[in-house]
């Protein structure tokens, strides 16, 4: 257990359920700290206002490509108000023992950091939730600022229920935040993109207030600001919300170069374990790419199960390794291979900041729509064809062997 917060509340609250968004946080902690200093080495991006169009000390942004700043380009030095009492980070640890581990791990880097954790067995049983709760409310009435990283999530909704902080901090929590940011720009029910539209039960029916609250919560009024830390391509941005950009600055500062191997990595999803794409598809469509690229390493996702994790290793004789942190840690400790393969994911978006000024290329192959499960929501294909499609700095691949790689520029 980590040491409570002080009783008068901290300034900055973050709430994490998953190592990435743990990284992003550290990754905003980054930013914000290094804007305010003049010397600041790789200051942050400018924050972006939809409604203004224009960034926090002036000047126009034609668009979101305006956000993003070239290789080697200059940036410009952004003055921020100190986080003041400093940031305390509370982890609401799931139960699966793989992320788990890997929070333990994250935890250590965020404490190496000088920030505080406090580490809530939120879900080991039935009374963790209100205990978890109870045990946060002080901290959630005092709090200037909260920082979350899942919206989606029913635990995070419940606390922006109980918080009077004014300003709320959403960073990346993978692709979700994409359809996080549509669905407020709709004013739509909060629902994740992989859940299949279906009639609401018992307890979504008595939780409609809670995520109904939450949403007006996270949209900008008054006093309210919201803000979007991301890397991911944000668009429909809705009315008064501020993004700013995420380069990975902290992640590049603290960790490499690496050393580059020579052959190709695989980045694994857990897309069948989400229900979305079929099993023996996915086996068949690893296989082909390994073998068509010189695959030997197999970077498993944190969902994905054993059994499916031993099925790929004896088909495709790939080494299967367990990353112990996120892979853009990973990738940026090294050795990594020269290419990295990958399904759509955050990570045709996030390792190429991670890995920039190195060699590595990073590949994605499309999910073919024969893949898809029955079950799958019908909005699958056309998120999942969003993600690569508006990646960058990717090549595009398939499985047929007779289709060379293409390199993707996403625009705007």
């Amino acid at each position: 257990m980590s040491p409570r917060a002080g009783t008068t509340g901290p300034h900055t609250l973050a709430f994490v359920e998953s190592p990435v968004q743990l990284l992003n946080v550290l990754e905003w902690a980054h930013v914000h700290a290094h804007a305010l200093s003049p010397e600041g080495a790789g200051g942050p991006a400018p924050v972006v206002s939809a409604r203004a169009g224009s960034t926090r000390k002036g000047g126009k942004v034609p668009g979101q490509a305006s956000r993003r700043w070239r290789r080697g380009q200059s940036r410009p030095t952004i003055h921020r108000e100190p986080s003041g009492g400093g940031l305390t980070l509370v982890v609401l640890s799931p139960v699966d023992p793989m992320t788990r581990g890997q929070l333990r791990r994250m935890v250590e880097l965020a404490r190496e950091e000088g920030h505080e954790v406090r580490w809530e067995d939120a879900r080991a049983g039935t009374s963790a939730p209100f205990r978890t709760i109870g045990g946060l409310a002080p901290l959630l009435r005092r709090t200037r600022r909260i920082v979350m990283g899942d919206p989606f999530s029913r635990y995070v909704q419940v606390l922006l229920n109980i918080t009077k902080a004014r300003d709320l901090v959403v960073v990346d929590d993978g692709t979700a935040t994409m359809e996080f940011v549509s669905q407020l720009a709709r004013g739509e029910r909060l629902v994740r993109w992989h859940r299949k539209a279906q009639r609401p039960g018992a307890r979504d029916l008595l939780f409609i207030p809670v995520s109904s609250k939450a949403r007006r919560r996270l949209t900008p009024g008054g006093r309210r600001r919201v803000e979007i830390f991301s890397s991911m391509p944000i668009e429909d941005t809705p009315a008064g919300v501020e993004v700013t950009y995420n380069d990975f600055a902290w992640t590049r500062s603290r960790f490499g170069p690496p050393h580059i191997a020579e052959g190709a990595d695989m980045v694994g999803t857990s897309l069948v374990e989400t229900g979305v794409v079929d099993a023996d598809r996915y086996r068949d469509a690893v296989r082909a790419l390994a073998k068509a690229h010189g695959v030997t390493r197999y970077f498993a996702h944190r969902r994905e199960s054993a059994e499916k994790l031993h099925d790929l290793a004896a088909c495709t004789g790939l080494e299967v390794v367990r990353p112990d942190l996120p892979l853009e840690l990973i990738a940026r400790r090294g050795p990594i291979g020269r290419t990295i393969l990958s399904f759509p994911s955050t990570v045709v978006h996030t390792l190429p900041l991670a890995l920039a000024g190195t060699d590595v290329k990073v590949a994605v192959c499309d999910i073919d729509p024969a893949w898809l499960t029955a079950n799958a929501s019908p909005r699958a294909q056309g998120f999942l064809s969003g993600v690569t499609g508006s990646a960058r700095d990717v090549q595009r691949v398939s499985t047929d062997s007779g289709h060379p790689a293409t390199e993707a520029k996403a625009t705007g």
